[in-house]
């Protein structure tokens, strides 16, 4: 293991008495973790659903955590650099969340309460709506889903039907949005949904601009066709497709491989949207709660959508997803969505805690800086192995390449999924947790608890390196 992994270990010392059983300093003294199935996972093969996906690239049984550690049935540490898919902002057992868990459950509130109202629910909305941007907060208006972001975005798009009279739809390539039968119809990713044959009709796609590989071959100047294609396609009245109601977009494509909208393209989306009386949703499940260093990702772009879909950190690791909207698309009737567990007292307590430290502390500030240095610290890694490194905030993307592939009209190498499944594998065999995405997997993903210090952070950096040359050919 490198020099430069050791010494990030040592930096860390300070901090370690409050991390789990010792934290780094238990942590260095590892060796590399034995990553065959262990009884539990034995179990599990043959008893859960053949659809379970993490435990087929992260064979882990876990036992204990705290902060940014987790530790398996072996006793062996590892750094959770996937935080739940980013689920859990302040990391593992956090103090504040489990002191409000203990408050909440002596309150003797009632857990789940449907829709009525509580002082802890109306606490939450007080604590969102001061988090959004001064023009939102006066006009929104907030729906309490099923535990899900998915569900969240069934909602919305529900919402946007009802309130236009329209039926369509417009996604993009690389979209996700959920699992569902409804939210596969949103989804780019082919896989899910080839098998089950039609999902809900009237979903247009577009392709999203990325300038590295761009749809249209045309790099940075993809924004511009983009958003002249888009014009096209709702001006023409030759174009085929009907005025839909929404579109749909994510300001950070996560599961696509941590791919950030560009802003400009972003600005002109807001301004045709508008234009056109279509309802912009933004999806911020992942993105949002102060992930890619702004409370929402949408605000790197100073845009405001319609309608927004917030799921997994707002919840404090607990389950809660939520559309808030603005009051105009406030059409539809009573029950018109419903969800018997979206009334999650405890979630809607623990999620008052991320919010805290957002509002309060700035955590998003420490977020964006986290992420420069993590960023700049995967890009002075030196490998014919690594395409590009994207992303914004801690929420970042190794791309992993096939450096003796014939190269694309744009320059790029073929993308790699097999050989970032071994990247991956071998970060965890040194203890470090990742997750891979992106088109055929080629990405290695990073979602850190957003709580990760500037040592863990180089020292994700000095584990990551080391994996990435255990996986470049000779």
């Amino acid at each position: 293991m490198s020099s430069i992994f050791c010494e990030s270990v040592v930096q860390e010392e300070a901090r370690t008495s409050s991390n789990l059983l010792g934290g780094l300093a238990r942590f260095i003294h590892q060796k590399e973790r034995i990553l065959e199935p262990d009884h539990l996972l034995t179990q599990q093969a043959k008893r859960e659903s053949n659809a379970r996906s993490y435990p087929r690239r992260l064979p882990l049984s876990l036992s204990k955590s705290h902060g940014i550690f987790v530790e398996d049935s072996r006793q062996q540490i590892y750094i959770d650099a996937l935080a739940a898919a980013g689920t859990l902002a302040l990391g593992h057992h956090h103090p504040e969340i489990q002191q409000t868990i203990r408050e909440t459950l002596d309150s003797a509130i009632p857990m789940q309460t449907l829709d009525l109202t509580t002082p802890i629910k109306e606490a939450f909305i007080d604590k969102l709506f001061a988090l959004l941007p001064e023009a939102m907060r006066r006009t929104s208006r907030i729906q309490f889903c099923s535990p899900s972001g998915a569900d969240a975005v069934e909602a919305a798009i529900k919402l946007a039907k009802t309130a236009t009279g329209r039926r369509t739809v417009l996604s993009f390539s690389g979209a996700y949005h959920g699992m569902t039968q409804g939210t596969l119809s949103l989804m780019g990713n082919l896989g899910p949904k080839s098998l089950i044959g039609p999902t809900v009709p009237d979903v247009q796609f577009l392709p999203f601009p990325h300038a590295h590989r761009c749809p249209y071959g045309a790099g940075e100047n993809g924004v511009q066709i983009s958003l002249r294609q888009l014009e096209s396609m709702l001006s023409d009245p030759e174009s085929g497709v009907l005025k839909p109601a929404a579109i749909i977009v994510e300001a950070v494509q996560g599961e696509a491989g941590a791919i950030p909208a560009n802003q400009e393209w972003l600005r002109g989306l807001r301004d045709i949207t508008r234009r056109h009386c279509i309802a912009l949703i933004l999806d911020e499940v992942q993105a949002g709660m102060g992930r890619t260093g702004e409370i929402f990702a949408f605000q790197h772009s100073g845009i405001e959508p319609d309608i927004m879909v917030l799921s997994k950190a707002v919840g404090g690791g607990l389950p809660l997803a939520v559309v808030v909207y603005h009051e105009d698309f406030d059409q539809w009737k009573p029950g018109a969505h419903a969800g018997t567990f979206r009334g999650n007292q405890l979630a809607l307590a623990t999620g008052q805690v991320v919010m805290k430290q957002l509002q309060e502390h700035s955590l998003h500030h420490h977020v964006k800086e986290m992420g420069n240095v993590l960023q700049n610290g995967l890009k002075g890694i030196n490998s014919p192995i690594i395409g590009e490194i994207r992303g914004i905030g801690l929420m970042q993307g190794v791309e992993i390449v096939n450096p003796m592939s014939e190269k694309d009209h744009m320059g790029n190498y073929a993308l790699d999924g097999a050989r970032a499944l071994l990247v991956q594998k071998e970060a965890l065999k040194l203890g470090l947790i990742t997750e891979v995405g992106g088109r055929y997997g080629s990405t290695v993903r990073f979602l850190p608890p957003l709580i990760i210090s500037r040592a863990e952070v180089h020292t994700v950096i000095a584990i990551f390196a080391e994996a990435i040359n255990r996986s470049t050919p000779n």
